[in-house]
């Protein structure tokens, strides 16, 4: 019965996710992002809930990637396919011949071939998964950006679109090569090799705690300033504070 907290809160997880899709689907990238955000609140408290009431199983595991898979998988994939429709150029395009359509019904249908990159980024979130749920290493830490924080990255760009209203953001933002710059980046960072810190507390310690804590609060303080455009600037702040910790460990 213990097992079924954890697992409930895995499939809510999942439930955000599909739904986050059908509004990314249709443009709304504000109720998506909502969803995107709550189902990454639950993807933290139901491993929370698991080690809490030591409920964690293989089952689990697996339900818990399969969830990340749509959430912070498929979902990012889609942003990023939709922004670089929204940029690609229309010499781009193929269209369907006539009898295609005819036949198929698919009247008017065409397939940009840009805006595919994006979901090379699925892809890239689908792998790290994989390579996630076999590696044993990953407990304290993880390897490679984690899906949820590359699923952040991708899905405040809309929202800086949106709420930020900064003609100079708005122009970087839109610009055809940082987008896919930014799509191959999100890609290699979900499967390297750069240690990560996880933000898991096995006790609420500063001393033991000091570079979570500080994180914690910066993220606070650039959420209050920059607003959305912080996301980009803390997922930034992430790597670098896990490298330097990595290096000064090294010389310890």
């Amino acid at each position: 019965m213990k097992k079924i907290l954890p697992n409930s809160l895995t499939l809510l997880n999942l439930l955000c996710g599909c739904i986050a899709v059908i509004f990314v689907f249709n443009d709304n990238f504000i109720i998506a992002s909502f969803f995107v955000f709550l189902g990454i609140f639950f993807d933290f408290f139901d491993g929370f809930a698991a080690r809490k009431l030591n409920a964690q199983s293989e089952l689990g595991l697996q339900l818990d990637s399969l969830a990340d898979m749509v959430t912070s998988g498929l979902v990012p994939g889609m942003v990023m396919y939709k922004l670089l429709e929204l940029v690609s150029e229309s010499a781009s395009v193929l269209n369907y011949a006539n009898d295609w359509d005819a036949n198929m019904k698919f009247y008017g249908f065409k397939l940009a071939l840009l805006p595919l990159l994006g979901l090379a980024i699925t892809l890239a979130s689908a792998y790290r998964l994989a390579k996630f749920n076999i590696d044993e290493d990953q407990q304290t830490y993880f390897k490679g950006l984690p899906t949820p924080a590359n699923t952040l990255l991708i899905i405040s760009l809309p929202l800086i679109l949106e709420f930020q209203n900064n003609d100079v953001l708005n122009a970087f933002i839109l610009n055809k090569w940082f987008l896919i710059t930014l799509t191959i980046l999100s890609c290699y960072l979900l499967n390297s090799n750069i240690k990560l810190f996880a933000l898991k507390f096995k006790n609420y310690a500063f001393k033991n705690n000091i570079t979570r804590y500080i994180f914690i609060i910066l993220c606070v303080v650039l959420l209050i300033v920059l607003r959305f455009a912080a996301i980009p600037i803390i997922i930034l702040l992430y790597i670098t504070m896990s490298v330097l910790g990595n290096l000064t460990t090294k010389h310890i």
